[in-house]
């Protein structure tokens, strides 16, 4: 049966319920305007025209991609992340509103950095972090790397998207593993490394556990084995008087700020998220700290 876009609309905003709850309309508004080609205004004055049946077919797939669990991000293809249009994979995780928390912190702090600033952006997935200060702080020079390949590859592709290799150049490198002095010393180092327990991951909504990678997840048994990895690994990448930045999961600031302590870091700063959760620490390398 031929039906218009308002009708379809409203037929998948229903359908999407159960899954997306308070997100539904949204989603449901997203996948027509990925299908149609249109803006989300331009179907408003739409409503009443009559679909297509390949839209219509198309629309009833993507919406039934969605209820199997599959995130909307991954379907699109892409998502917005601090002001920025960025290709997503299931390569790499999906950037989040949390994720801004680790991003702020950094912002704060463009005063007390040298200029020209060179930025490390480790476990950098999409590249969504370096990105985001690559494009705030226009004299940055700013390293994306990753262990992961696929990831670079889609960090790489962001980049180039953004006309921003000119200032921002990828690189593969390991967290548990020494910096390569090829990397050289940094002002800031930052990351969103994973951080979910190996228990947890069983508990993850299905959309993440089923869908987004879990390289990028898995923190080990306690989710704090990247933090250990990075003060013990990549403090020796960062210049004296330079600062870290890192994001970690509900409830693990006081482990991660002991962890930072061990090794001789000041811790500045924590930030809440949008939700209100202490998400993100930073903290500045003594100048005397010789690791």
């Amino acid at each position: 049966m031929v039906k218009t876009y308002g009708e379809l609309y409203r037929q998948i905003k229903y359908a999407l319920e159960p899954e997306e709850g308070p997100q539904a309309a949204n989603t449901a508004r997203e996948l027509l305007a990925f299908v149609t080609g249109k803006s989300p205004a331009a179907l408003m004055a739409m409503q009443t025209l009559y679909a297509s049946e390949p839209v219509a077919r198309q629309y009833l797939e993507l919406a039934g991609r969605v209820l199997a669990g599959e995130p909307l991000a991954y379907i699109l293809g892409q998502w917005d992340f601090y002001g920025l249009h960025l290709t997503v994979t299931p390569d790499v995780l999906i950037p989040r509103d949390d994720t801004m928390a680790v991003v702020d912190l950094a912002l704060e702090q463009r005063f007390q950095m040298p200029k020209n600033p060179r930025i490390l952006d480790l476990c950098t997935g999409s590249g969504c972090i370096g990105l985001a200060l690559a494009s705030q702080l226009k004299d940055a020079r700013v390293t994306l790397a990753d262990l992961s390949p696929k990831a670079l590859k889609v960090a790489k592709k962001n980049a180039a998207d953004l006309r921003l290799t000119g200032r921002v150049s990828c690189f593969q490198a390991d967290a548990f593993v020494p910096a390569d002095k090829f990397l050289g010393q940094f002002d800031l180092i930052i990351s969103n490394p994973p951080y979910v327990t190996t228990e947890d991951m069983k508990t993850l909504q299905r959309s993440v556990r089923d869908y987004e990678p879990h390289m990028a997840l898995d923190g080990g048994e306690d989710g704090l084995d990247f933090y250990r990895a990075i003060a013990e690994n990549y403090t020796s990448a960062l210049k004296p008087g330079g600062f870290l930045a890192l994001e970690f999961g509900m409830g693990q600031e006081d482990d991660v700020c002991r962890i930072l302590e061990r090794f001789d870091y000041e811790i500045l700063r924590l930030k809440e998220d949008t939700g209100h959760i202490t998400r993100a620490v930073l903290a500045k390398k003594k100048s005397d700290n010789a690791l």
